[in-house]
């Protein structure tokens, strides 16, 4: 009967062991077995992070050496190169996920536990904790509370010489303790985001290559992973993934093609999405999909770590992609959120087309800053009393973001006042680096534009002349060309309108085509302004102005939390109007008296919670969430969604 039990044994663990030899050349996790050495079994953990983790057992009985040669016989000898004689129970043990996880069933403890930012407390680990997960001797022996360690992060933090060491320094914290980091972010939002996203990490990922930090976060996937995609996503060791953010690195920011080194933007994205909305930073997963790169000079730099080609097109491109979404889905599940993020303007519109009635997705730059500006002008209506339908908009940029708002304008005029959509985009202009679009352009337009190629028979070489022309009551930047709203051009826009609009939304900061200071002084502060990256308030004849950031954080994060809260199996244009008027609602009067037409970004979780259920609502009326019975309590269902780090663990 006891040899029975061993066979029956052997059996099970040689089929596990196959199975995962049979994988192994394609990066799936592989088995090392060792000597009986506890601190050898928990090296199974390496990172919680590792694309391709090993696993561990422990123990030299009998029945361990008896598995183990069954193993050693079978498995060939590429797939075990450092394998030695032991037991396979801790192995069992995994399979069956018993214990404390790292997301991939294996049992945590001790010296790796402590270097997994997942898991790790620190040296806020309750002293039973430390006895229980053999965390005793790796810490000093007292207990210092979260709140304590967040005091001397921000002291830190604020002792730090320039934005991009604070950067390092957030980076750092995030790679060690993840509830650290996310209560840094919640509890000082305002002063950490610029720091964690826009405008810093800008920075952070032109120097990508020169200050990357070994510890992986997230999946770089490149055109030698085709038709491996699916088992990289299997390996992967968190197997809960709802949101993930993927940029091809072609337009990052407004500073183009940063290849491999775009990477910075899908993680930043995704710790918004924890720190505005609560998404569990497990459930979240940053993608690059690298299929090279036109930037000769980051070619040339000898740290470059991506593909050192020109970039693919075409089928070779598609290819990748549509891969990477089937496998998502196939993984993760028909609701994963895909979030698309600084696609050049072509792929961006193309892909946004093609994905959105098959996946549940959204390009952050095209529908995300729409949203986000929308929210902006329907609560400048409060300020200046003129209704949406009654501007004249005249966008200075052409490309993915001008287009996005531009379309959400038109759909905000039509719902206002009814008509068509194509009457609804008469009220916007569009000008990009050859000149105002129009029908009577001689060159061939982007397909994204030709909606707005209205008929137009001046000739308008500058942005002044087409102020002068067409008049415009709102004048939006989405050019990511610094300075490009002059004196002239604003002083001209302060001329023919009592309150105009005047939106500097390009970032960087160094790209934003006027600061908030110029913009109030040109037009003695009678504009209302807003801007893509943070500035700093004004005072203008006695009266403080306060500009408020068109941050896209503002609709992204509820927006996604929305979607992953009622498993939405899509996400239509329409939750991104409704996502607008939910933040319009929120800006207070007191705010709007300033300037600022925005709600606080200390209150962003409260903010992102509402939209979410005002577009989780929408999602049920249009048909798209697929969680049932739909929640009594929405607000109830959505909070009980959101991870705090005060409480995790």
């Amino acid at each position: 009967e006891e040899m029975n039990v061993r066979t029956l044994l052997g059996v099970l663990l040689l089929g596990a062991a196959l199975a995962v030899a049979a994988g192994a050349a394609e990066g799936v996790p592989s088995i090392r077995l060792s000597d009986g050495d506890a601190s050898e079994a928990r090296r199974a953990n390496l990172s919680a992070f590792a694309p391709s983790p090993s696993f561990l057992c422990s123990g030299t009985g009998l029945v361990s050496r008896g598995l183990c040669h069954l193993f050693n016989r079978h498995v060939p000898t590429a797939h075990r190169s450092e394998a030695s004689s032991s037991s396979v129970f801790g192995k069992l043990r995994c399979l069956f996920g018993k214990g404390p996880s790292a997301g991939n069933g294996v049992k945590l403890t001790g010296y790796y536990r402590l270097r997994t930012p997942l898991l790790s407390h620190s040296i806020g680990t309750p002293l039973e904790d430390r006895k229980r997960l053999g965390l005793r001797g790796l810490l000093p022996a007292g207990v210092v509370p979260l709140h304590v360690q967040l005091d001397n992060v921000m002291e830190q933090l604020r002792g730090k010489v320039s934005d991009i060491e604070r950067y390092n320094y957030l980076a750092t914290i995030q790679d060690g303790h993840e509830d650290l980091f996310f209560a840094a972010l919640v509890n000082h939002t305002f002063e950490c985001m610029p720091y964690v996203y826009t405008p810093t990490v800008g920075e952070a990922c032109v120097k990508w290559h020169k200050i990357y930090r070994h510890s992986p976060r997230g999946l770089y996937i490149s055109l030698g992973d085709r038709g491996s995609i699916r088992k990289i996503l299997e390996a992967y060791p968190e197997k809960g993934i709802k949101a993930i953010c993927l940029t091809d690195g072609e337009r990052i920011l407004g500073l183009g093609d940063l290849g491999a080194n775009g990477m910075g933007i899908p993680i930043g994205k995704l710790a918004l999405y924890t720190a505005c909305a609560g998404v569990p930073p497990q459930q979240c997963l940053p993608v690059h999909i690298d299929v090279g790169t036109n930037n000769m000079d980051l070619r040339g730099e000898a740290g470059y770590m991506g593909l050192r080609q020109e970039r693919v097109r075409g089928e070779e491109y598609d290819s990748i992609v549509r891969e990477f979404v089937e496998a998502s889905q196939a993984v993760y599940g028909r609701s994963v959120l895909l979030q698309f993020e600084d696609f050049g303007n072509t792929n961006a519109f193309r892909l946004m087309r093609e994905y959105q009635p098959k996946a549940c997705t959204f390009n952050d730059d095209i529908q995300g800053t729409a949203a986000v500006v929308v929210g902006g002008l329907m609560a400048s209506v409060r300020v200046t009393g003129t209704q949406l339908s009654k501007h004249r908009y005249l966008f200075y940029g052409a490309g993915e973001a001008g287009v996005g708002i531009a379309d959400l304008i038109a759909e905000a005029i039509q719902e206002e006042v009814g008509g068509t959509l194509e009457e609804a985009r008469r009220s916007v202009w569009l000008m990009d680096s050859k000149g105002l679009v129009c029908s009577s352009r001689t060159d061939k337009l982007a397909e994204h534009k030709l909606h707005y190629a209205h008929e137009h028979s001046e000739g308008c070489a500058s942005l002044e002349e087409c102020i002068a022309t067409l008049q415009p009551t709102a004048l939006l930047g989405v050019s990511a060309v610094g300075g490009a709203f002059t004196e002239g051009a604003v002083r001209k826009m302060a001329e023919l309108n009592e309150q105009p609009i005047v939106f500097a939304l390009s970032n960087p900061t160094s790209k934003a085509e006027c600061t908030a200071e110029q913009a109030y002084t040109w037009t003695d502060g009678k504009c209302v302004f807003a801007s893509g990256s943070p500035m700093e308030g004004v005072e203008i004849g006695g009266k403080k102005l306060v500009p408020g950031q068109g941050n896209n954080a503002y609709i992204f994060p509820g927006v996604g939390l929305a979607a992953i809260a009622v498993g939405a199996s899509l996400i239509d244009d329409s939750s991104f109007l409704v996502a607008a008027k939910s933040l319009a609602n929120q800006v207070s009067e007191e705010r709007l008296a300033q300037g600022t037409l925005y709600p606080p970004l200390e209150n962003i979780r409260d903010v992102s919670a509402q939209i979410a259920v005002d577009v989780a609502q929408h999602m049920y009326a249009q048909g798209a969430a697929t969680l049932s019975p739909k929640p009594g309590d929405m607000m109830g269902h959505v909070r009980g969604q959101m991870y705090d780090p005060s409480k995790s663990g």
